[in-house]
C-alpha cells in the first residue's frame, strides 16, 4: 500500500475564465500542472479528479504520466463529491486534498501537514478567525471516506459536514504554518483574471 496520495480536485467550471480552471496558463503552463509538480515531490501518487469523460480527455492531454485521472460520477460539482472519488481511488493511507488553483502550493507546508496527520484522522489548517482550509489539508483516506459518505447521505454536501463525522482532527495554526512559508502563498488561489495577473508577478 502507498503511504501518501495527493488528490486534486478540477471539476468545477470556472465562469470567470469560461473554461476549465485547471487548464488555465500561468507562466507558460497551465495551473494543474503548477500543483501536480509541487506536490509530486512529497507524495507517492497524484490523482487529478475530473467531472467528466470530455473533461479527462482535455486534462490526460495536459498532465500525461503526471498524474492518474478519475471521474466524479455525480455531476454536483461539490468538493465534498470530488473528494469521495478520490478517496474512493487513494491508495496511499493518507490522503493530501486540494484545489486545482493554488499553483503556489508549498512542499514544505504540505509534507508538514503530512506529518502532522500521523496516527491522527485530519491535520487542517486554521487561521487565527477560525477559518479553516479543508480543501488544502491531509486526511486519512479510509476514515475520511466514511466521513464524507455520512455526510452525504445526510444530504449535506459541504466538507464541513466530513470534517464534523471525523474524530481525532488535528488542527494546525496558521501562525505555525508561517514559519516554513512566511507570505503564506500556499492559500492562494486563482479565481478571477485579476488574480492570475497576481500570481503570474509572485511566481517572477
Amino acid at each position: 500500500m502507498l503511504q501518501k496520495s495527493a488528490v486534486i480536485l478540477a471539476g468545477g467550471f470556472a465562469r470567470r475564465f469560461g473554461r476549465d480552471k485547471g487548464l488555465v496558463v500561468l507562466a507558460g503552463k497551465p495551473l494543474i500542472l503548477h500543483v501536480i509538480d509541487s506536490v509530486s515531490k512529497v507524495v507517492d501518487e497524484v490523482l487529478v479528479v475530473v467531472s467528466s469523460g470530455e473533461q479527462k480527455n482535455k486534462f490526460e492531454a495536459v498532465v500525461e504520466e503526471k498524474a492518474n485521472l478519475v471521474i466524479d460520477k455525480d455531476d454536483s460539482q461539490s468538493p465534498l463529491v470530488g473528494a469521495i472519488a478520490g478517496f474512493e481511488t487513494a491508495e496511499g493511507e493518507y490522503s493530501l486534498l486540494l484545489p486545482c488553483d493554488t499553483p503556489l502550493v508549498s512542499p514544505q507546508i504540505v509534507q508538514f501537514l503530512l506529518d502532522m496527520c500521523i496516527s491522527r484522522n485530519a491535520a487542517i489548517p486554521r487561521w487565527p478567525s477560525g477559518y479553516i482550509e479543508p480543501l488544502q489539508a491531509v486526511y486519512r483516506t479510509e476514515s475520511a471516506l466514511t466521513a464524507a459518505r455520512t455526510a452525504l447521505k445526510q444530504g449535506k454536501m459541504r466538507m464541513q459536514s466530513m470534517i464534523d463525522n471525523l474524530r481525532g482532527v488535528r488542527y494546525v495554526s496558521t501562525m505555525v504554518l508561517e514559519q516554513l512559508e512566511p507570505r503564506l502563498l500556499t492559500f492562494f488561489n486563482v479565481n478571477t483574471p485579476q488574480d492570475l495577473k497576481k500570481a503570474e508577478s509572485l511566481i517572477k
